[in-house]
């Protein structure tokens, strides 16, 4: 285990995670629900998806890259529809989270699977496998992945709870479905170039 590794995989995989839709989706998970709970789902998704990455090695950048960016674009659409589908009304109930919490398992099973299917694929998983290839040290890159994506984790959940003090859930839900749509159709415009 290098310590220089861990520190180049943590800084090269925290600034790209930051601005992804698995951040995005950690955000509105942390803002509606138990953020311990979601926290445990997002962060046992992303120990599998380093855990692949840094086995797969190299091997992820040569998936076939048009039906990659069709099912990715699929996966957004369908989040942005299933997030308007199931937001909360707009009156003052929607600005703070449903006093009758789901349980621990329902809360943490759904964060693992919402983290799981959007980050396959994904550049933080691609460059992980990069790097594992590259440094031939899968242990140091997988844990300053993990370390990176656990860290952005945490503060999108944070950030969830904090924004809906200043703003309401189902704009915040809106927003966030706005968005997955326009990250659908970066993925589809990618898919047929």
């Amino acid at each position: 285990m290098q310590l220089a590794v861990i520190a180049t995989a943590f800084v090269v995989v925290f600034p790209a995670e930051l601005p992804d839709k698995t951040a995005l989706a950690s955000l509105i998970l942390g803002s509606r629900y138990n953020a311990g709970y979601v926290f445990i789902g997002v962060a046992a998704a992303f120990t599998v998806h380093v855990a692949f990455a840094v086995a797969a090695g190299g091997l992820l950048g040569l998936l076939p890259h048009r039906p990659l960016q069709f099912t990715v674009a699929a996966l957004f659409a369908i989040g942005s529809v299933l997030l308007l589908r199931t937001r909360q009304g707009d009156g003052p109930e929607a600005t703070e989270p449903d006093a009758r919490q789901p349980s621990f398992w329902r809360v943490a099973g759904t964060s693992f699977g919402v983290i799981l299917v959007a980050e396959f694929g994904d550049l933080t998983q691609v460059v992980t496998a990069t790097l594992a290839a590259s440094y031939h040290d899968p242990l140091s890159v997988g844990i300053g992945a993990l370390a990176a994506l656990w860290a952005v984790a945490a503060l999108a959940i944070v950030g969830g709870r904090g924004l809906l003090r200043l703003i309401p859930m189902a704009w915040l839900t809106r927003a966030a479905a706005a968005v997955m749509l326009v990250l659908a159709g970066f993925s589809l415009v990618a898919a047929l170039n």
